[in-house]
């Protein structure tokens, strides 16, 4: 509907009471129904569901159009990166948000810092979601307004040329509402606990719902130690939870990314309940660390099973948890992947302990004999040594291909004496490019990091603190930050303006016409970054 339209449905709406509606304007009506297009979290993961399953077609099309997102842990931080994008790229096609259950423990619960082992509250996380895309739709708001703000200065100044022009923007604005990839961790407990907080996810926004295969109550980061498996059948029962969550609110086609931390993690509290020989369950038993026993052998509170007409104990560690033989990850995370896409996930994460194509494609490209259009959601994670482990690879193809590596001391290559070598210039470059190659050639269709702000806050923190409070002063803080926020057009120099401001001012207007009492006058300090 264009903006005309939507001037003449709100004036249809508002004749039958023009007589006691004296004041109510169309256009303003029409201007506020443009600024807050998507009244509930459930219009907008309908909206963002049909944008990922686009995305998705597009990817099985041509890898070329894989996607990308970057971790947030507040809501501002999500709609600067937003309107970043737009502001660089033109669109946001292809870029979405990724909310990280790593962050929320770390930034967002009531407890304080905690780790990623899901002991943060678990309703911090939808309120989470709700948040980032209260701060998306208030983007869409503040920047519709500064182009009707433009239309009015355009038909006051008689130019009818710009004022189409600007018509034809508002026509065919783009939100900066985008699909969020929401991290439930292993589900928060049973299904039925799982089921319960999809829906809080989903009536948030969440069109996409990521769930690992981990035992909940043992619940780890995916880059520490101590990880704990649940067998197949406990995983898709939560599989199924989030499904029913999706269907049952109407989202029909909401994602579900099922990850597997089995590269890493060596351990499982239970042995799972075979029905018959060969079924899922059987093959998870058979990557157990076992030894054969005889009946004379079996000790008091040994657990014993039956496989293949043997009798075979598996070893059990004083924590209670059963251990995998050495190994058998990466079989086992082909097994998880394979057996989750046909029980009702769209898409895998498969946790890794470096960021490898070819270990990565390896493994799909065994998920793909059996699942040919299988794809990945991927985690470029800050818990890797991008720099270190790149050198490496290269040192390494260096040493396959017979080339001269005496320059270089392997277990020194993070060292800046390296950084205009030849081999570190390469290494770069294939970083540069991991995401494009990992996309064609390990079947990567979205990449993430996890929690980069985390990051980028301490870093940029750490630098203002030292100019500010040394030597620099306060030209730390302007030469640093506001020069550089003018210099590149960053928004947020006008930070009233970011906060709502000039929205409320014109609400005012609406509300109270010639009598509003406006802060965008003459002495709003604002006025000094008009220019910038």
């Amino acid at each position: 509907m264009t903006y005309q339209q939507k001037i003449a449905e709100a004036d249809q709406a508002i004749a039958p009471f023009q007589q006691t509606w004296d004041g109510i304007a169309a256009e303003s009506v029409a201007r506020m129904r443009l600024q807050n297009r998507f009244h509930t979290g459930l219009d907008i993961a309908k909206y963002t569901a049909a944008i990922m399953r686009r995305d998705m077609a597009a990817y099985d099309a041509d890898p070329a159009n894989y996607t990308q997102s970057l971790g947030c842990w507040h809501g501002f931080i999500g709609q600067q990166k937003l309107i970043s994008i737009k502001k660089h790229f033109g669109t946001t096609k292809g870029r979405y948000l990724y909310l990280s259950g790593w962050m929320v423990a770390a930034l967002r619960s009531d407890f304080g810092p905690l780790p990623d082992q899901s002991m943060h509250e678990k309703t911090s996380v939808p309120a989470l979601i709700e948040e980032l895309y209260t701060f998306l739709k208030q983007a869409d708001a503040r920047e519709l307004g500064g182009l009707f703000r433009d239309l009015d200065a355009a038909r006051k100044a008689g130019d009818q040329v710009k004022s189409a022009k600007i018509q034809h923007t508002i026509d065919n604005y783009e939100t900066h509402v985008v699909p969020i990839i929401a991290d439930i961790d292993a589900g928060f407990g049973n299904a039925e606990a799982t089921y319960l907080l999809a829906k809080k996810f989903i009536e948030a926004g969440a069109c996409c719902i990521q769930i690992e295969n981990q035992v909940s109550d043992e619940k780890q980061c995916g880059h520490q130690d101590g990880k704990v498996t649940v067998p197949h059948e406990d995983f898709i029962a939560k599989i199924r939870a989030v499904r029913y969550a999706f269907l049952e609110l109407g989202v029909d086609d909401g994602v579900i990314v099922a990850r597997t931390d089995s590269l890493g993690a060596g351990l499982t509290k239970q042995i799972a309940f075979v029905k018959e020989p060969g079924d899922i369950a059987d093959q998870y038993n058979s990557y157990l660390d076992v030894e054969e026993v005889d009946l004379t052998q079996i000790g008091h509170g040994d657990v014993i099973i039956s496989r293949d007409g043997k009798l075979l104990k598996p070893k059990r560690l004083p924590s209670n948890l059963f251990q995998f033989r050495a190994g058998t990850g990466e079989d086992r995370c082909v097994l998880d992947c394979i057996h989750a896409l046909q029980n009702g996930a769209d898409l895998l994460w498969i946790e890794t302990e470096k960021p490898h194509i070819g270990q990565i494609g390896g493994m799909v490209n065994r998920i793909r004999e059996v699942i040919p259009n299988a794809k990945l959601v991927y985690n470029n994670s800050p818990s890797f040594n991008w720099t270190l482990n790149f050198r490496q690879q290269v040192f390494d193809a260096y040493v396959a291909e017979g080339k001269d590596v005496s320059a270089y001391d392997r277990a020194r290559l993070m060292s800046v004496d390296y950084d205009a070598s030849e081999l570190a210039i390469e290494a770069d470059e294939r970083i540069r490019t991991f995401q494009r190659d990992a996309a064609a050639q390990a079947g990567i269709f979205h990449h993430l990091i996890t929690l980069p702000t985390y990051h980028t806050a301490a870093l940029s923190t750490d630098n203002l603190a030292k100019e500010y409070f040394g030597e620099q002063g306060m030209l730390g803080y302007v030469k640093g930050v506001q020069r550089q926020e003018i210099r590149q057009g960053i928004a947020c120099v006008r930070h009233q303006n970011m906060a709502g401001s000039d929205i409320g001012d014109d609400h005012k207007e609406y509300f109270a016409g010639e009598a509003a009492l406006k802060a965008g006058g003459a002495h709003n300090t604002m006025n000094q970054f008009a220019a910038a």
